[in-house]
């Protein structure tokens, strides 16, 4: 069951918009990361379902986050199948975050009131997605469009709220194109996580970057 209630869950999406993108099969490891984005500022993190050990290193890390990051949102990605959605949402998952849009997860989340977060790439494709009940929607991949591509989206969509995946870099230049065109989150994986080994390093540069993200959406 979620710790945190589905507005609770999106207000932290919105003030902490930096989202880390990430899966590693070892649980102390995982646990290791999540404990330095939590120590940087981050309060959203989208762990992915993208290997055999995934549910069991997800539980894990629910157990952790609820006794070490207690104001950490732990949500779980690339969610493709409603029995999926469902296994992740009773080991404790805050949202469900999907690659593409699907109207079968949709409703699992919706009756679970679990904030929904597909992925789409045209305006019809982010219309639709809105209209079936998207908390965000996720432009994926976002290396393909372009910060250029959200400023247009954002004359016809002006209320929407959108969140970048694919092609964020955790640099001053990179997130303040993204911020700028007019998202309201983004997501980071790898290029967040370059020599992660070093949690404290990691730790400290996330705190820089949410400092500065914090001043751009001033």
């Amino acid at each position: 069951m979620s710790r945190h209630t589905p507005s609770a869950t999106l207000a932290a999406l919105l003030r902490y918009p930096v989202v880390p993108v990430f899966y590693h099969a070892d649980a102390a490891y995982a646990q290791r990361i999540v404990q330095a984005c939590y120590t940087g500022g981050i309060r959203v993190f989208e762990f992915v379902n993208r290997g055999e050990q995934a549910l069991n290193v997800f539980a894990q890390l629910q157990d952790f986050v609820a006794a070490q990051c207690p104001d950490m949102m732990l949500g779980i990605g690339t969610i493709y199948k409603t029995a999926e959605a469902e296994q992740f949402i009773a080991a404790g998952a805050e949202f469900v975050v999907q690659p593409l849009a699907t109207a079968e997860v949709a409703e699992v989340c919706h009756r679970h009131n679990i904030p929904w977060l597909p992925g789409a790439l045209t305006p019809t494709e982010i219309y639709n997605a809105s209209e079936l009940g998207a908390a965000v929607v996720k432009i994926f991949p976002g290396n393909l469009v372009g910060p250029d591509y959200v400023k247009a989206l954002r004359g016809p969509m002006p209320h929407i709220k959108l969140m970048i995946t694919g092609g964020v870099e955790p640099t001053h230049e990179s997130v303040s194109a993204w911020f700028g065109a007019g998202v309201n989150a983004v997501g980071m994986g790898s290029q967040l996580f370059k020599n992660a080994d070093n949690t404290e390093a990691l730790a400290a540069r996330i705190g820089e970057l949410m400092r500065f993200v914090s001043e751009l959406k001033k």
